[in-house]
């Protein structure tokens, strides 16, 4: 009895190319005999999943088979009946078992060397001027004496009598014939017969490299940068990764840091802040910036000076210098000073500190309530 394909898939006669695929690998996954321990019933469903699959993902079959049913596909109506799509199973092949079954032909490419990564350490100050300095790894270089090659000088790789230079070799497994890489040869198609002594046939070596990392002005922590072809040597001969050197900035002893923004507290007398004054700031640019103070500040109170700030990476510009007052009380009077600041406080009427005196009457009020 034959079967209908729409049934066979799971999907209704309006379904979508998208959802027969969906559904043929789903069921080709779950019936393939190398996942069932080579199950009869399960090779046979196999079978007539790959057949229903063939025909309904084929517009002009579809068609056909929508139309005649299974007698299009008999003698004298279209030809022979549908087939496998073995190019779907190489995708389902390379699903389960992975790539080395997937399809594709020829030797395989030495994989290129792995990236590698160097944390530097820098000076809030090399941050902000930017600096060249030298950084010493070791990492693995193309050897010399063979240029890469993992012969040795004086000879050459010859083609590998397993896979006849393919790189790949067959095996028969059930109703499939799978491509693997070749063992001998590991997939490149070459042996060496005579390995450089150097580098024992690898093609590289591990040697200590002496490096100038350029760091930008403006660098953070976290900055990354990029030597192209400076990583790890790929094997026979096979491209470099890149070396990407990650960015940490010390901790400075007076200026903290957000963005391109550069922050520092700055304590003044109590006359300073009572009267209005100025400070000179010393900026990371070797420059003194004068900071003006208005009469009455308060802790706390931040001062903003434009573009004293940091470098803006790889840009325009810099940003702002922010100072934090603290107005400090003095401890150490004279005798002399003592009597002017009680004279002071003679005079005072209580509407020179509205915000103590505000916060008091508040306080009052409350108890009261």
């Amino acid at each position: 009895m034959e079967v209908d394909y729409y049934e066979v898939l799971g999907v209704s006669r309006d379904a979508d190319d998208r959802t027969i695929k969906s559904a043929y690998r789903r069921l080709a996954m779950e019936f393939h005999p190398d996942r069932n321990g080579g199950c009869k019933d399960n090779e046979a469903k196999f079978k007539s999943i790959s057949v229903a699959y063939d025909c309904l993902k084929d517009p002009q079959k579809r068609a056909a088979y929508d139309r005649y049913g299974h007698a299009a596909f008999q003698q004298g109506m279209g030809g022979g009946g549908p087939q496998a799509d073995f190019g779907d199973l190489g995708d389902i092949f390379e699903t389960i078992f992975g790539s080395a079954f997937g399809s594709g032909g020829g030797r395989s490419r030495p994989r290129r060397g792995a990236d590698l990564r160097f944390d530097l350490e820098v000076t809030l100050e090399d941050a902000f001027h930017g600096k060249t300095t030298e950084i010493k790894m070791e990492v693995s270089v193309t050897c010399e004496p063979c240029q890469g090659s993992g012969a040795a000088p004086g000879t050459s790789k010859r083609g590998c009598d397993l896979c006849a230079g393919r790189g790949k070799v067959r095996a028969h497994q059930g109703l499939f014939v799978i491509e693997r890489p070749c063992p001998n040869c590991h997939g490149s198609g070459e042996v060496i017969e005579s390995p450089c002594r150097e580098c024992r046939g690898e093609g590289r070596v591990d040697k200590v490299q002496a490096l100038a990392v350029e760091v930008p002005p403006g660098v953070d922590n976290g900055t990354r940068i990029r030597l192209s072809g400076k990583g790890e040597a790929g094997p026979m001969g096979a491209p470099p990764g890149d070396l990407y050197i990650f960015v940490h900035v010390k901790q400075h002893a007076v200026f903290e840091r957000e963005g391109t923004a550069l922050f520092t507290r700055a304590p003044i007398s109590f006359t300073v802040a009572a009267l209005g004054g100025t400070i000179d700031i010393p900026g990371l640019d070797g420059e003194t910036h004068s900071i003006e103070i208005p009469a009455g500040i308060q802790s706390t109170r931040q001062l903003r000076k434009r573009g004293a700030g940091m470098p803006v990476l790889q840009g325009r510009g810099r940003g702002d210098l922010v100072v934090e007052i603290q107005v400090e009380t003095p401890t150490r009077l004279s005798a002399r000073q003592k009597e002017l600041l009680r004279e002071f406080q003679e005079t005072e009427t209580g509407d020179e500190c509205p915000e103590s005196a505000g916060f008091f009457a508040k306080l009052k009020s409350a108890l009261k309530g």
